[in-house]
């Protein structure tokens, strides 16, 4: 594993914790970002499981920087370990210069992948069928997050990078905003998915947009963390 991406990387998340007004729970995100058990983690820092819950629930005094970066090694070092798909993940994430909460991945495929197999990994149903029926790669975002923390600069070069990929928007209650919002880049993605919603809720006009703006469209309601591992099954 590249040593400026892991170093890149724990920098970020051992200042993310020090910073955090919730130290605690701030390790508890990195450590389910990353897919590991608390058990799992207590082995790697030999110590007991309980001494990982005690500083994840505050139970312990905040943490000083020798234990943060234990805890960030430890991480890590599992993740290698495992072949260093999340190193890998938000290595790409911090190069394009956006912020692991706004874009959860972004992530290119070695060749053209049909939409079908994008919407068969994340359990998608279909609303509309643009002219495009490959992508070659795809970009997760947290819709409330991009909204409410990127400025109109940073929203665009997000937006404007996507063509000829899947964008996938989270935190979505109807999807208008996300789509009302790419009305202003060129060009479009080939393919949007609205993620934690029904067809039922999904706004009156979404269809209409992706026919004006031939983009095929599609809506999901699996889990986050099922989404993600779905998308991370694709070449």
């Amino acid at each position: 594993m590249a040593g400026g991406a892991r170093d890149d990387l724990a920098e970020k998340m051992a200042g993310e914790v020090a910073l955090s007004d919730e130290p605690g729970a701030t390790l508890r995100k990195w450590r389910t970002d990353f897919d590991v058990a608390q058990t799992e983690l207590a082995e790697e820092l030999d110590v007991s499981p309980s001494v990982v819950s005690d500083y994840e629930s505050g139970r312990r005094d905040n943490p000083g920087i020798g234990v943060v970066r234990r805890l960030v090694v430890a991480l890590l070092d599992i993740d290698e370990n495992r072949g260093g798909d999340h190193i890998r993940q938000h290595a790409r994430v911090l190069s394009a210069g956006f912020d692991s909460d706004v874009v959860h991945d972004l992530r290119e495929y070695p060749a053209n992948v049909p939409v079908e197999r994008v919407y068969d990994a994340i359990d998608a149903e279909e609303l509309f069928r643009g002219s495009q029926d490959t992508v070659a790669g795809h970009t997760v975002i947290n819709s409330i997050a991009a909204i409410t923390r990127l400025s109109s600069d940073e929203f665009y070069q997000l937006y404007g990078q996507s063509t000829n990929r899947a964008l996938v928007f989270t935190n979505v209650t109807r999807g208008e905003s996300p789509l009302v919002a790419l009305r202003v880049v060129s060009p479009t993605p080939n393919a949007v998915i609205l993620h934690g919603l029904n067809d039922d809720a999904v706004w009156e006009h979404a269809e209409d947009l992706a026919r004006i703006d031939d983009f095929s469209l599609a809506i999901t309601d699996i889990d986050l963390d099922s989404l993600l591992g779905g998308l991370r099954t694709l070449p």
